[in-house]
């Protein structure tokens, strides 16, 4: 095969003779005197050495663990020998620069290891990394896993993209750690080169989150339900072992044989008892992997801000034009930087529902507001407000308030809200009244479930003379064309509960059920004196005092006005 490959090339150069340069013709006679030689000696036989000189092998390109020798450094007059290097590379190039390998047994993972140690235990990250990839492939028997673990962990720690990598495999497969997806996905993320802040990355893990929320929630109910029947099997067991104990003493004292019955046997009770601890054993540890999932304080995603319509239809009773109904609710739960709260948004949700199932009310749901979206809310309500509507405003969530010249201020808290006193986003009663003074509807009422919601307003509270239930006709005509401007607070000027009303605040849960029970035209004093004394007694079962208020807002335009909840059952269009 050589000569005639040999021949070719000759053949090749010959033709090309008048057109080559001078290098290619002196290689074309150097292989032309190649080949007659070749045919000189034709007749005389190559020994196996001569045969196979200068062939590279299967061997030469084996990957293996070499050892080089020390490099001869230079140090000032005097000069020193460092310590061997390790470096996996052919045989080849291994034999060529002096190093050492295993010639027989490359398979040997422990030569590689002894190779690989002594560097990594320097701190070197790739020989940290190759010792982790020998223990994960095992020492001519099993994988190490947590071995494996321990040195990728090492080199990840130096931010070695390699170790990250297959540290990400460990923990995505639960191979010698605890499996964790989410662990996996930011180790790859590193390995990567990822920014924390990628949006590959943060939808991923969101992915991720979600799901192994759902799945240790899952896991943790289902251990509760088991616990449950454990224990009632458990506390059966017990009393029958319980009974059947009393009879048998009963009957020692009797002189009588004890009475037949199937009593269990403590071994068994001691059996159920090792059950149970056993599976609670395990709900702890479901409880603490679902505790240690990451909770971003990013406002939860709630439904799209949809601008108010104004296609509602003006509502009449007995010739009485109550005018159109609007309702802007705002439930501000998941906050960013501030304590999330447990119940606003259900709070929002069922008050949204009722107004607009029961009451007619045309609704727009703000749901983990910004400043930016509360305060647009409240503007764009210029654009459809007319002279004979009412709008009713139900703000729940954090609130709070700041002196400044010996004046109190108070605030709604948007979820984008800073810590106090930072109040860059904050949303200022002032702002509110401001927004409200210049709304072109007749009657308005703020109901405001937070912390020091009363200082909206400045007004004095109302004072009654006697507990208002129902209004007369002439009540309605006199107060209907007057402007109106109200508050209904939850506790004043002083903190309020977040929870206590059965998934809903204390004051939703009243303020709920007062409207849920109405059947005829109810007056914003009406609706308050339902709502206060409910709160009142349900906050009193908590050890906590809460009294709502009801207010004017006359720094808005409030006249002599009131607003008048009116049943779709007893108006028409």
């Amino acid at each position: 095969m050589g000569s005639s490959v040999t021949a070719m090339e000759g053949q090749a150069c010959i033709r090309g003779t008048v057109r080559v340069s001078l290098q290619s013709l002196l290689l074309c006679t150097a292989v032309v005197m190649d080949a007659c030689a070749w045919g000189a000696h034709a007749s005389k036989a190559p020994s196996q050495g001569q045969a196979t000189a200068g062939m590279v092998t299967r061997g030469d390109l084996e990957i293996v663990e070499c050892l080089l020798p020390g490099q001869v450094r230079s140090l000032g007059t005097s000069t020193y020998l460092s310590q061997r290097r390790p470096v996996r590379t052919t045989t080849s190039d291994c034999r060529i620069r002096g190093g050492e390998f295993v010639a027989y047994d490359r398979a040997d993972y422990k030569s590689a290891l002894r190779i690989w140690m002594q560097a990594a235990e320097a701190g070197d990250a790739e020989a940290q990394n190759n010792v982790g990839e020998i223990y994960e492939r095992g020492l001519g028997d099993v994988p190490n896993y947590a071995a494996a673990a321990i040195w990728y962990q090492k080199a990840a720690d130096q931010k070695y993209s390699r170790a990250l990598f297959n540290l990400g495999t460990l923990y995505e497969a639960g191979l010698g750690v605890d499996q964790d997806q989410l662990k996996a996905l930011n180790l790859y993320r590193q390995a990567w080169g990822l920014p924390a802040d990628s949006v590959m990355f943060e939808s991923a893990a969101r992915r991720e989150q979600d799901a192994l929320r759902v799945e240790l929630t899952q896991a943790v109910s289902e251990k509760d339900q088991q616990l449950q029947l454990l224990r009632k099997q458990l506390q059966e067991l017990q009393s029958r072992l319980e009974s059947a104990a009393a009879a048998a003493a009963q009957a020692a004292a009797a002189a009588r044989p004890a009475p037949a019955m199937a009593a269990p046997s403590s071994a068994e009770v001691d059996t159920l008892r090792k059950l149970v601890a056993q599976l609670e054993a395990e709900r702890q540890a479901s409880q603490r992997r679902l505790d240690a999932v990451p909770r971003t304080r990013e406002p939860a995603a709630g439904a799209p801000v949809v601008a108010m319509s104004d296609a509602a239809t003006a509502r009449s009773v007995n010739g009485l034009d109550f005018g159109r109904y609007y309702a802007l609710i705002i439930g501000n739960q998941n906050y960013s930087e501030l304590e999330n709260l447990l119940t606003p948004r259900s709070d929002a949700e069922r008050v949204a529902k009722l107004l607009r199932e029961k009451y007619g009310f045309t609704v727009q749901m703000i749901e983990d507001g910004t400043d930016v979206t509360m305060l647009r809310a409240l503007n764009d309500l210029n654009d459809v407000l007319r002279s004979n509507d009412n709008l009713l405003i139900y703000y729940a969530g954090h609130g709070t308030r700041l002196m400044a010249d010996k004046r109190e201020s108070g605030y709604w808290l948007p979820v984008n809200s800073e810590r106090p006193p930072k109040d860059t986003y904050w949303v200022p009663n002032e702002q509110i009244t401001a927004h409200i003074g210049r709304m072109a509807a007749r009657r308005v009422l703020v109901v405001a479930d937070s912390c020091y919601a009363g200082l909206l307003s400045a007004d004095p509270s109302f004072i009654f003379l006697e507990q208002p239930t129902q209004v007369s006709s002439d009540y309605i005509k006199f107060k209907l064309p007057k402007r109106a401007r109200l508050l209904i607070d939850s506790g004043g000027d002083e903190p309020v509960l977040d929870s206590g009303g059965q998934g809903n605040s204390v004051f939703a849960s009243a303020f709920l059920a007062v409207l849920e029970q109405n059947e005829g035209i109810l007056s914003a004093p009406a609706l308050f004196a339902g709502v206060q004394g409910r709160v009142r007694i349900a906050a009193a079962r908590l050890k906590f005092a809460q009294q709502p208020e009801l207010k004017s807002i006359k720094g808005a335009g409030h006249e002599v006005g009131d607003f008048f909840f009116v049943p779709l059952a007893r108006s028409r269009p």
